[in-house]
């Protein structure tokens, strides 16, 4: 990865500690791009040439851009905004042992032990009363405000054999003593510039504030908070700014939720895309059907890197490594969309845009995860690939991925987006 594909990675992540955060800089991005703003509430006009993106929920963008001449297909691309956390309670501040706590619950799957001794802080949404209407606006506390202390080993002499984590007593982070109650709710009410009294509601997390580095005998290691899956919502809003008009509609899709599955309304199950998609053609007087059977569906989340001191975790031939290429994921229960058809086309994709591609599957012996694909396929039925960056430490607080890959991605997808795709009626795909 170039030092300046670098340092925007980690600016990026740094300026996004909450999914609302990343719909919101994804969002200042686009509009400095010449992208202009749907209402799903309002009527769109759509015209060829333009560029557009809609919001939802605060926390999932949808952008796409016209082509002036014949349009085939949809060319898209899916990653997701949010990461595994922990979730403030409406009623955060909780007494114990003469301090103040702050009251959370997991969201999403992280390895607890990553969140502990480490800075942390608070970020997310508030919804407020403001001359009579309720507007929602980001918040995040920029200081070292929280941490989550261990036990001293001299207390619990097992913590080396094997350590389990109970969320409700292992994991509220410090926050102050007990003169300090109130004191949350009163820095979130001066972040966002309101009276405490006019702060309706709240979604709020921990993050951790710990920043990005490179490293390594050569460099070769980006490591960070939130790489999963900010990395390739990084490398897919660059290459679809950078990406070349041709006889597609590229479509940009960046989706809150995926960590708890999708199931709400702007994640991958809700009819977000479904909606978008529909209205575009709508506008532009086109079959959507027809468009939707040439389209074709990247879903990019990162995947698991063989891991050095426990390589038995991986299948024995499909073990892909960081700074090697991306990642097709395969799956046979489909937990991955990966099939014969999407996985030549994307090959295809890779190779015109000179990037090396490796291959992912779990040992047949392990259940693996699941992402965006599969999910958005209930809502969107098409081709799709299941592909990643390969990284360690997958679900910690702090990951590791390769410097090179997102170069590969962005790479891979510039190509993606300036392509398009015709179904033929004997069941041949046609890649220009």
């Amino acid at each position: 990865m170039s030092q300046s594909t670098t340092e925007k990675l980690l600016s990026f992540i740094e300026k996004c500690p909450s999914a609302f955060h990343a719909a919101q800089t994804i969002a200042a991005r686009l509009n400095e791009a010449g992208f202009t703003a749907l209402g799903e509430g309002d009527a769109w006009k759509i015209v060829p040439g333009g560029k557009y993106y809609v919001m939802r929920g605060g926390s999932s963008v949808i952008a796409f851009s016209v082509p002036t001449g014949e349009v085939r297909s949809f060319m898209m691309c899916a990653s997701h905004t949010d990461s595994p956390s922990f979730k403030l309670k409406e009623d955060p501040e909780k007494e114990s042992a003469g301090y103040i706590q702050l009251h959370t619950e997991r969201y999403g799957g992280m390895l607890c032990a990553s969140w502990f001794d480490r800075p942390l802080s608070v970020a997310g949404r508030i919804a407020v009363r403001e001359d009579g209407r309720i507007v929602t606006k980001t918040v995040a506390i920029d200081r070292d405000l929280v941490m989550i202390p261990s036990v001293a080993i001299h207390m619990n002499r097992n913590a080396n054999d094997g350590a389990s984590y109970n969320a409700n007593v292992d994991m509220f982070p410090l926050f102050g003593d007990a003169a300090d109650r109130g004191g949350v709710r009163a820095m979130i009410a001066k972040e966002a510039g309101v009276a405490e009294e006019d702060i309706l509601g709240a979604d709020l997390f921990l993050y951790n504030r710990m920043p990005g580095t490179v490293w390594g005998a050569a460099k070769q290691y980006v490591s960070a908070p939130r790489l999963d899956d900010l990395q390739c919502a990084f490398a897919s809003l660059e290459a679809f700014i950078a990406a070349d008009a041709g006889e597609a509609i590229p479509v940009l899709c960046v989706l809150d939720n995926e960590e708890v599955g999708s199931q709400t309304k702007q994640g991958a199950a809700s009819t977000f895309l479904f909606d978008v998609l529909t209205r575009t053609a709508e506008a532009l007087s086109l079959d959507y059907r027809r468009l939707i059977a040439s389209s074709f569906l990247v879903s990019a989340d990162n995947a698991h890197a063989v891991h050095p001191n426990h390589p038995e975790y991986a299948d024995a031939y499909h073990r892909p490594r960081m700074n090697r290429g991306i990642v097709i994921k395969q799956n046979a229960n489909q937990r991955y969309t990966t099939d014969a058809v999407s996985q030549a086309i994307f090959a295809e994709i890779c190779k015109a845009a000179d990037v090396p591609v490796q291959y992912f599957a779990n040992r047949s012996d392990m259940v693996g995860g699941s992402t965006l694909g599969n999910i958005a396929n209930t809502q969107v039925s098409l081709n799709t690939v299941d592909v990643g960056l390969a990284q360690l430490a997958m679900h910690s607080s702090y990951e590791t991925a390769g410097v090179d890959d997102t170069d590969y991605m962005i790479r891979a997808l510039t190509k993606l987006f300036s392509s398009s795709l015709k179904a033929d009626a004997d069941g041949s795909y046609t890649l220009a």
